[in-house]
């Protein structure tokens, strides 16, 4: 598939659903990109701040959510690279980019050098433009296999991979990693230096290792040393939670970028408050009712249609449950809404509590943000 000028340097897509007649993807289409501008192969990408991929959440219609509302970049749920589960139906979903904003990434995941280069060609021959490869995840069932963060063990096994990917497609690729297995082992620097030299074209560095997980503070020190020591794009990625911390982190590491995760659950204008203050130095308001509630609706009305009404309605109550966690009733408005299994009952009953939003003002009223989780 062509690629037109406009998808090249981010611009709008007319089957994104969240553009057009978006109250937030206008504000976001006609603003100016910041000055640093990151590229990957012939992709300008529109602005510095970028969705990180998240097994269970970053589909494809949370992408294009993310991306009408002021994201640079985002990259699909992790595919796995056994060719068995290629066909399922939730690998095809995972790898689904119909009608998404350009460049179209996507992550594979696997321990086998083999398997994964075979993976990346297949999904670019489905239309991905980027492939990430995931050695950042922590979770037991994924490092178990030797796969995601597991791999750092194994830097043989590493070189061995990322060239078998890079020589395997004709597209960009990138590499997602933590900074080592635990602190004791530490091997940050070493990855990214094999990962210059085998012609990967981008990193993102989350400041933890893989026996932190997601407890305790994300460090900024290595992604600094990275960033440093290879002349390729890094993109800081760990608790990057607010404009200020987007904007501390990029100052102190030098990177050419961030990566959001979890602070973008049920907030998906951080990207567009992120990239503002960045380009600004100043802070949008929260969002209006009428504008929340116009996202939600839009966002769950592509998610149905992505999922089906049996699955649609279940997996959007987590969605759901982190749009209203913070906001007057939402944990009492949460428990009933997980009880309602059908799509116009979700709409309606979310209808009926942004009308009581709005008894508290015109714009969201955030409650204490103190338990969120950011990644």
């Amino acid at each position: 598939m062509k690629s037109t000028a406009a998808d090249r340097s981010g611009g709008r897509s007319a089957a994104n659903p969240f553009l057009g007649g978006g109250r937030f993807g206008d504000k976001i289409a006609d603003s100016p990109c910041p000055s640093s501008v990151v590229k990957l192969g012939p992709y300008s990408l529109r602005n510095n701040v970028f969705v990180a991929p998240m097994a269970g959440v970053t589909d494809r219609p949370f992408r294009q959510l993310c991306k009408a509302l002021g994201a640079g970049y985002a990259v699909s749920e992790m595919a796995a690279s056994n060719p068995r589960l290629w066909q399922s139906e939730k690998s095809a979903r995972r790898t689904n980019h119909d009608g998404e904003m350009e460049p179209k990434a996507v992550q594979i995941a696997g321990a086998d050098p083999a398997m994964l280069a075979e993976c990346a060609r297949h999904n670019v021959e489905r239309g991905a433009q980027i492939i990430d490869i995931n050695m950042g995840c922590p979770v037991k069932k994924v490092c178990n296999n030797w796969c995601g963060s597991a791999l750092l063990q194994d830097e043989k096994l590493v070189g061995a991979i990322l060239a078998a990917v890079v020589a395997a497609v004709d597209v960009p690729v990138t590499l997602k990693f933590r900074t080592g297995w635990d602190r004791a082992n530490k091997n940050a620097l070493t990855i990214a230096r094999m990962a210059e030299d085998s012609g990967i074209a981008m990193l993102t560095l989350h400041g933890r290792t893989r026996a932190d997980g997601y407890s305790g503070a994300a460090e900024y020190e290595t992604i600094a040393a990275v960033k440093s020591a290879v002349e390729i794009p890094v993109v800081a990625n760990g608790d990057i939670d607010t404009p200020e911390k987007a904007k501390y982190v990029l100052d102190v590491t030098g990177a050419d970028a961030v990566m959001v995760g979890r602070a973008a659950q049920g907030r998906p204008w951080i990207f567009r408050e992120i990239a503002h203050y960045l380009q600004t130095g100043e802070h949008l308001p929260a969002p209006t009712v009428a504008e929340a509630r116009h996202v939600m609706v839009e966002h769950l009305q592509a998610h149905y249609a992505f999922y089906g009404e049996y699955l649609g309605v279940r997996t959007a109550r987590k969605h759901i449950g982190w749009y209203v966690r913070e906001l007057p009733g939402g944990e009492d408005f949460r428990q009933r809404m997980n009880l309602l299994d059908q799509c116009p009952d979700q709409l309606a009953a979310l209808e009926a509590f942004f009308d009581q939003q709005l008894t508290y003002g015109e714009r969201l009223q955030y409650g204490p943000a103190a338990d969120r989780l950011a990644a």
